[in-house]
């Protein structure tokens, strides 16, 4: 099966953040992603609040519920208590921690799963109070027992850290090296029992090799390559080129 697509409205957030105006609308663009076939949407809700806000959590939650039941919402964000308490109100299907500081530009890397092990065990029971399903930000070559830790703690799923392999844009001979060591890691993944997403810097370009070397991927979130992508050709246009990326026949 192709991995689902899950459309991250950050930078469209960030955009509408530049005035003091409603937008983009989150909403609305979140609405025609998800009617193009997108699988969910994703938000990374920072403590400064720079592009998704909180009061955006309930407003996209309730598209969700309301208009397309079979998507998923997935929040983003690292385990600090308040982080924990927005998730429990929002009740996302999937919640993905990462090891930000909040002064991060962007997610960069991966967990350290065997420093970060108490920190995630607490952080994973009490957002699976809800249901939850539980990614964790790990690094493209994280070994197998690194990962162990990862299942140990409660995971139910990694997402793969893609931001080396979309920086060889230009370099298509280390693309193939990079896509390789990401399969690799999945299969590590795999053989604990978790499941495999991926995320950053994946483009219609770069995403067709990543799921043929990863082609049991569950789950990609993609959001900068496909605002960027939805400028020129439209929401509903580029959500559909990046599920045909993803390998789907649409």
């Amino acid at each position: 099966m192709p991995a689902v697509l899950s459309v991250n409205v950050n930078a469209i957030a960030l955009l509408r953040n530049r005035r003091d105006l409603p937008w983009p609308d989150l909403r609305e663009l979140g609405r025609i992603a998800l009617e193009a076939g997108a699988g969910g949407l994703t938000v990374h809700p920072r403590p400064d609040q720079r592009h998704v806000r909180f009061s955006d959590l309930p407003v996209l939650r309730a598209l969700i519920d309301d208009a397309f039941p079979e998507a998923e919402f997935n929040i983003e964000g690292y385990p600090s208590d308040d982080f924990i308490a927005l998730c429990l109100a929002a009740e996302p299907e999937q919640v993905t921690l990462v090891p930000d500081d909040p002064a991060q530009a962007t997610s960069d890397h991966g967990w350290d799963f065997i420093a970060n092990r108490d920190l995630l065990k607490d952080a994973i029971a009490r957002l699976k109070v809800n249901g939850a399903r539980v990614s964790l930000f790990a690094d493209g070559d994280a070994r197998l027992e690194a990962l162990q830790v990862a299942r140990e703690v409660g995971a139910d799923r990694i997402e793969l850290y893609t931001g080396p392999y979309g920086g060889c844009h230009d370099d298509p001979e280390r693309a193939k090296v990079m896509a390789a060591e990401l399969g690799e890691t999945a299969k590590r993944a795999q053989s604990l029992g978790l499941g495999v997403n991926a995320g950053h810097d994946l483009t219609v370009e770069n995403m067709p090799l990543l799921a043929r070397a990863i082609p049991f991927l569950a789950e990609v979130s993609i959001g900068h390559a496909l605002t960027a992508d939805a400028l020129i050709y439209g929401m509903a246009e580029t959500v559909r080129r990046f599920r045909r990326a993803c390998g789907e026949t649409v």
